[in-house]
């Protein structure tokens, strides 16, 4: 299939017409991610927003085989058709687990946790819309301090997001990326990258959600881009430890022109409770986490 002036894949692998909300920032996601993994791939997911966009058999608008399986065991059921592929010679398809923050950061950090030690060979994207998006935005560990939520709807969230990526890496695997689908290009070059690597491969994507975090859906990728340009989500790799920022976040960290966070919190109405003590909390947390980014590109 012929590319495109910006080198991607021009064939589609969703139709339109999926059932994903309006303004989903997993739709965007989810069809760059298909065009750089092309054919020869097989997706597995638990109950999620992507199960709700995937279909009800037997119609779907998506034209890549995915297999549905309960919340806890995405990375296991990758784990069985890896170890199924392999008894049948199969060694030129790509198996990619893909959940959410609640199936991932919380219920199933225990079937990736074992197929990372394992170093089974697949590619596990995490989509993080901070919340149980599917089921009404319940709290999730992803969820970061001061939003509401429907389980933390009178003092909103007072913990910090889990930083799941940290554990991810320490299970020492060969490539580990964060993107969004803001930056469709530095997506699309990092799953292009990924699908090459073998052994555990880890994608964390950013993603908005509009009915979540309660913005006007023709936002969303303003919404992706104002979460690079604070800090709150960063475009980076590491490649066999080390550490690179990528794309807009590149950019950012040798201008040093990151805006501060109430750029991005006061445009989401799941913020609406948030009092200026967490603004500064959350400021902080970011400006922390910055830091520790610059010294890892510095070193």
């Amino acid at each position: 299939m012929p590319e495109n002036l910006f080198k991607l894949n021009a064939k589609e692998y969703i139709l339109p017409g999926s059932r994903a909300c309006q303004g989903c920032g997993l739709s965007l996601a989810y069809r760059y991610m298909l065009k750089a993994l092309r054919e020869n791939t097989i997706v597995t997911l638990p109950a999620c927003c992507l199960c709700v966009l995937q279909g009800i058999y037997p119609s779907t608008p998506v034209m890549i085989p995915a297999l549905n399986n309960s919340f806890a065991s995405t990375a296991a059921s990758a784990s069985g058709i890896v170890a199924g592929l392999q008894a049948l010679n199969r060694s030129d398809t790509t198996v990619v687990a893909i959940a959410g923050d609640g199936g991932t950061f919380d219920m199933g950090i225990q079937s990736l946790s074992g197929a990372a030690e394992r170093e089974t060979d697949f590619i596990y994207v995490c989509y993080d819309n901070e919340g149980y998006m599917n089921t009404g935005t319940q709290r999730s560990s992803a969820t970061p301090l001061g939003a509401i939520t429907t389980t933390t709807p009178i003092l909103t969230k007072q913990q910090h997001k889990k930083d799941f990526i940290k554990i991810v890496e320490a299970h020492d695997i060969p490539y580990l990326a964060a993107v969004s689908p803001s930056y469709p290009i530095d997506l699309y070059e990092k799953f292009v990258k990924a699908k090459k690597i073998k052994g555990t491969r880890y994608i964390h994507m950013h993603i908005g959600c509009p009915p979540g975090w309660v913005y006007p859906p023709k936002d969303t990728v303003k919404m992706g881009r104002l979460a690079v340009e604070t800090g709150l989500a960063v475009l980076f790799e590491v490649e066999d430890g080390k550490f690179r920022f990528t794309g807009r976040s590149k950019t950012i960290a040798q201008k040093g022109n990151r805006l501060p966070v109430i750029n991005y919190v006061e445009k989401q109405g799941r913020f609406k409770k948030m009092n200026i003590e967490q603004l500064n909390q959350l400021q902080v947390w970011v400006d922390k986490k910055w830091d520790e980014y610059m010294r890892r590109a510095e070193g």
